[in-house]
């Protein structure tokens, strides 16, 4: 996909050490800007390939990968996590008293992780105009997340828990994350579902950590100075990661754009209204050309409105099996630390197998665990531990394997349109992420009397019976989206191969 919004590699003959020339493109396309004008033009900076880090390898690029996704740990892991909290707040007399707190506690966690996964698209359209800013977008959002964890130490009110701990903390999240995101596709191309799956795994390690580390904290000091001291190791963990996560072809500053005789001519043809309506053109066009990738979006959505609850509620469904919070933690922990192995393992496998294969099979490997292992089996710890492994293997992999279906798209290693579609997908993601905890909310009962239970559905007197239903329901409905888009894969290839055999004939 040629673009002036890309890197793009010339080819030019002669070059004194590389074949190979990059261009760091202007801000905006414009027509009257040929190969030609930009190997003529002095205004335009290049640099040879040869003068870059290595891509897939080598030192900057391992050390891009470990900080990035010690910054997914940090960002990631406290509101994943967030269960831990919702338990110590749900037994809080202080919280509870108050109204609707059995609704808005629980959506404090949601609004953070949600706010964060729809800022995809909009953040990732200024940081391709504006690239160079992003590393200051970053070191703000460390800032912004640090204060929003000491401010939410002293709320007074579940509605300024909710503004700071929940919406303040994403908007500083959102500005670290997707910059540090947008910098993948420069560092890896052969290796980026492996490089996909360690960043993604971020969140995960954090989901094992925290959960050992919270509740002895919360049960000793209560929740404002456990905010405190980790608004201090958010802060403090956050420092060495800036300084490693940075692009592999620099950023052009702003005295580096399109030269001003360019400009000029671009505004004087085109009034803004034209355009914003050619962009939305261009966008409306690209959709209808990808009816794969729309697939693939269903999916996604109908995935996250059923994949987080489980992940909000399983501390307070181990409470009602009267665990105590050790093994309440251990649970949530087993989780996280199986989305480590599944991340990982689908990354990997997204760089060799078919996507719509690995799709397909996650999801129904995961709607066979939540009605077998959660609805059938969790009336104990043994089964409730079984389930929390099985989940997080099979669900917590899901977004390493969009890495596979990207670079199935024409243009894989434009880094723009990688951030494009990425973002698409978080934005997906965070609409089922925020609505589904008013539905979780409304489909579990009230009921706390503790009884005997023979099957997970009938826990705390059939409380949580319509959440795993729901839950297993919606991956179920993902999979017979991807079994249909994984059936118009089949039919297309079996249809392109047959034209190619009879023009052989």
């Amino acid at each position: 996909m040629a673009s002036a919004d890309t890197l793009e590699l010339a080819t030019r003959v002669p070059l004194p050490k590389s074949s190979s020339t990059v261009y760091l493109a202007p801000g905006r396309t414009h027509p009257t800007l040929s190969p030609e004008d930009r190997d003529s033009d002095p205004d335009i900076p290049r640099l040879n390939e040869s003068s870059l880090p290595p891509m897939d390898g080598g030192l900057q690029a391992w050390s891009y990968l470990i900080a990035s996704f010690f910054v997914e740990v940090i960002v990631w892991g406290f509101p994943i996590t967030f269960g831990v909290f919702l338990d110590d707040y749900l037994n809080d007399p202080f919280f509870v008293s108050q109204t609707n707190s059995e609704f808005l506690l629980p959506l404090i966690g949601p609004v953070s992780t949600g706010i964060m996964y729809c800022s995809g698209p909009f953040l990732n359209r200024i940081f391709k105009t504006y690239p160079y800013h992003r590393r200051n977008a970053m070191r703000l959002g460390a800032v912004i997340c640090t204060a929003s964890l000491l401010g939410a130490s002293w709320a007074g009110s579940i509605y300024q828990l909710l503004a700071l701990q929940g919406v303040v903390y994403a908007i500083g999240g959102a500005l670290l994350y997707h910059p540090t995101l947008s910098y993948l596709p420069t560092w890896f191309l052969s290796r980026r579902g492996f490089a996909n799956g360690v960043i993604f795994a971020g969140t995960s390690v954090g989901g094992v950590l925290l959960p050992f580390i919270l509740p002895p904290l919360l049960q000793k000091y209560g929740s404002k100075v456990t905010l405190r001291w980790l608004a201090v190791s958010v802060g403090v963990g956050l420092i060495p990661s800036l300084i490693w996560v940075k692009p592999r072809v620099p950023d052009r500053r702003p005295d580096q754009r399109i030269p001003a005789r360019t400009r000029t001519s671009r505004m004087q043809s085109e009034s803004l209204p034209q355009r914003v309506w050619g962009y939305m053109k261009e966008q409306y066009s690209w959709w209808l050309a990808q009816p794969a990738f729309l697939i693939l979006l269903l999916a996604n959505t109908v995935q996250a409105f059923g994949y987080f609850m489980p992940i909000i509620w399983l501390p307070t469904y181990a409470s009602s099996l009267n665990l105590s919070r050790t093994n309440s933690s251990l649970v949530l922990a087993l989780l996280n630390a199986g989305s480590v192995v599944g991340r990982l393992g689908l990354g990997f496998l997204s760089d060799k197998l078919d996507p719509w294969v690995l799709a397909f099979g996650t999801l129904v490997s995961t709607t066979l665990s939540v009605f077998v292992l959660w609805g059938v089996c969790s009336f104990n710890l043994g089964g409730l531990l079984a389930f929390g492994l099985f989940y997080g293997v099979f669900a917590g992999g899901w977004g390493t394997i969009w890495t596979g279906f990207i670079k199935k798209r024409p243009g894989q290693d434009d880094p723009n349109l990688a951030s494009t579609l990425f973002g698409y997908l978080m934005l997906s993601r965070g609409i089922g992420n925020i609505f589904s905890t008013p539905i979780s909310t409304v489909l579990s009962s009230a009921s706390d009397s503790a009884t005997n239970a023979s099957t997970g559905f009938s826990v705390s007197n059939h409380r949580f019976q319509n959440l795993i239903l729901y839950v297993g329901t919606c991956f179920a409905a993902a999979a017979g989206v991807m079994l249909i888009g994984w059936g118009r894969e089949a039919w297309k290839t079996r249809k392109a191969d047959g034209q190619r055999g009879f023009g052989n004939r």
